[in-house]
C-alpha cells in the first residue's frame, strides 16, 4: 500500500508536495477517528487524555512523535514529484539497519544468523553507496534518523498503536489546515470534483490502511524482526520508482542495491523459517 501511493500522488496534480501533505492528513485523520470507534478504542483513548493531563511527558512525547511523523508523510509524498523517490527508497533500505541495531543494542534483543547475514549482505550496499557519493541525499537521512526515535517513542508510551496514531492526525491536522489554507490549494480544487471528492479522499483510505498495519506491527513484532523485514517496502519503491514514476537505476546505484536485495531473499528464508517453527 506505501508503495502504491507513492505512484498515487502523480494522479494528484496540480497539487504541490506539501499540499498533498495536508490533504492527506485532513483526509486520513477523520479515517484513523473512525477506525478507532470501529475498534473499539475509545476508552483507550480517553486514558490517553488523562494521562497528558498528569504526565507533562507523555505529552511531549505525543508532540515529538507527531512532528517526526509529520517530517515522514511530507517527504514521502514530496519525493515523488520531485524525481527524489530512490533516495527515500534507498532511506527505507537503510532503516532495518539501524532498527536492528536499535533491537539488539537498546532492546537487547537475539538476531540469529540469518538476520546477521542479511544485515551484513545490507552493509555491503551501504558502504558501496558511501564510497561513491561520499554522502546520502537529505531524503535518505531524513528517513535513515527519523524513524528510529519515533518508533522507540512509540513503545515508551506503552498504549495501542492505533490510538497513538489517531492522537498523531489530530495534532497534525491544524498544522494541514494552515496549509491547505495558505498554499491555496482550495482555489486548485475549484472545478476538479474528481480531484477534490475522489482522489483526495482516497488518499486518506490508503494512507489510513496502510500506516494502522505498519504501526501495528511496530508493536507487535521484535524490533529487530520489524526491521529486517522492512526491506520488503523499499523493494516495491524501486519498482514503481523504475516503472511508473519514470526514475532510473544507473549501474552504480545497480552496485548499491543488489546486496541489499540479497538481503531481501534472506529476510524472506528467515521468514519461512519461523512460519515453519511456528506451525
Amino acid at each position: 500500500m506505501f508503495a502504491l501511493m507513492s505512484a498515487y500522488t502523480l494522479l494528484l496534480a496540480p497539487l504541490g508536495g506539501l499540499d498533498i501533505f495536508a490533504w492527506r492528513v485532513i483526509w486520513t485523520t477523520p479515517g484513523a477517528l473512525l477506525l478507532l470507534g470501529l475498534r473499539g478504542r475509545w476508552p483507550e483513548l480517553r486514558a490517553l487524555a488523562a494521562r497528558v493531563t498528569t504526565q507533562p511527558r507523555i505529552a511531549l512525547a505525543l508532540a515529538a512523535s507527531a512532528t517526526l511523523l509529520g517530517a515522514q508523510l511530507w517527504v514521502f509524498l514530496w519525493a515523488p514529484l520531485h524525481g527524489r523517490m530512490l533516495e527515500v527508497s534507498l532511506g527505507y533500505f537503510l532503516l532495518p539497519l539501524a532498527m536492528v541495531l536499535v533491537g539488539r543494542f537498546y532492546y537487547r534483543e537475539r538476531i540469529d544468523g540469518l538476520q546477521w547475514l542479511a544485515v551484513a549482505c545490507a552493509s555491503v550496499g551501504v558502504a558501496h553507496e558511501l564510497w561513491t557519493t561520499h554522502a546520502f541525499a537529505w531524503p535518505t537521512v531524513l528517513v535513515v534518523s527519523g524513524y528510529p526515535p519515533y518508533f522507540v517513542l512509540r513503545r515508551r508510551i506503552r498504549l495501542d498503536s492505533l490510538t497513538i496514531f489517531a492522537v498523531e492526525m489530530v495534532l497534525l491536522l491544524p498544522v494541514a489546515l494552515v496549509e491547505a489554507v495558505a498554499g491555496h490549494s482550495f482555489p486548485v480544487l475549484e472545478g476538479r470534483a474528481l480531484l477534490a471528492f475522489v482522489l483526495l479522499p482516497g488518499l486518506g483510505v490508503l494512507s489510513t490502511l496502510a500506516l494502522a498495519a505498519y504501526l501495528k506491527a511496530s508493536r507487535l513484532l521484535p524490533m529487530a524482526l520489524f526491521g529486517i523485514l522492512g526491506y520488503v517496502e523499499p523493494v516495491l519503491l524501486v519498482l514503481v520508482s523504475v516503472t511508473l514514476l519514470g526514475e532510473r537505476l544507473s549501474a552504480s546505484q545497480l552496485a548499491t542495491y543488489v546486496p541489499i536485495w540479497f538481503a531481501v531473499a534472506l529476510t524472506a528464508w528467515h521468514g519461512a523459517r519461523l512460519v515453519r517453527l511456528a506451525r
